[in-house]
């Protein structure tokens, strides 16, 4: 009989796993996939809208393909196992985040920057009541409606401040630099979507994101505007 999870302390686990020629070594990996299916599983079958249609046999399916993952994913990280934690708690939180990156993808399946690039910078926009939510940050435009209403001097502050971003975001930056800074920083869509969606990697996504907010920065510093303005007029 293979020793249970409960019964194995870190460096029995990592004992096991290392060695991948030894006895050991194939009831600890069924142990910890099983193990995984589980935790996956919980994570999965909670409350959540974007799971509601999903069969259970389905919910099963995508645990048990999500901890196959997850498994060969903790096996080539074994060296990063500190021991602050247990052994499985760690394992766990691997695939937790490898679910959360799944459920990340398929609720962007059809996602395409083209579309909300084109809707975000069409002036016709502005005309709608979204508009304001369209324009702002993430972090701004989460909190836009519990704002208090603006008196009308603010109000103006506030359109004429949503479209100098526009125009900014049109005349400073690339296509690409305005594709990736709209879809992450103004509608807070995940990296890794926005990187596949972009034929590149996260790395390559963070410098792009880092120069497209450096040349936006500096563009709207020039016509004397900030962020630090924009802070003060949506908070007012």
């Amino acid at each position: 009989m293979s020793t249970r999870i409960k019964d194995r302390s870190n460096e029995e686990w990592l004992a096991a796993l290392r060695d991948r020629d030894s006895a050991a070594f194939a009831p600890a990996l069924e142990d910890l996939r099983a193990h995984l299916r589980r935790a996956v599983y919980f994570y999965l079958s909670q409350e959540r809208s974007d799971l509601v249609s999903t069969s259970i046999h389905d919910l099963h399916q995508l645990a048990e393909d999500l901890a196959q993952d997850a498994t060969l994913r903790v096996l080539d990280h074994l060296d990063t196992f500190l021991g602050a934690a247990r052994f499985t708690t760690w394992a766990t939180k691997i695939a937790v985040r490898l679910a959360i990156s799944e459920l990340r993808r398929v609720r962007y399946r059809n996602f395409s920057l083209d579309a909300m690039t084109a809707r975000f910078i069409d002036e016709e926009s502005s005309q709608s009541g979204a508009f304001e939510d369209e324009m702002l940050p993430a972090e701004y435009s989460a909190n836009v409606g519990s704002l208090p209403n603006p008196s009308p001097e603010v109000s103006l502050e506030r359109d004429e401040f949503l479209r100098s971003i526009q125009q900014a975001l049109q005349d400073s930056l690339t296509a690409r630099q305005r594709q990736a800074l709209i879809a992450v920083v103004f509608h807070g869509v995940p990296l890794e979507v926005v990187a596949e969606q972009l034929g590149t990697n996260r790395n390559a996504l963070y410098k792009l994101l880092h120069d497209a907010r450096r040349k936006l920065r500096s563009h709207m510093e020039a016509e004397g505007l900030s962020f630090e303005y924009m802070q003060r007029i949506f908070s007012s």
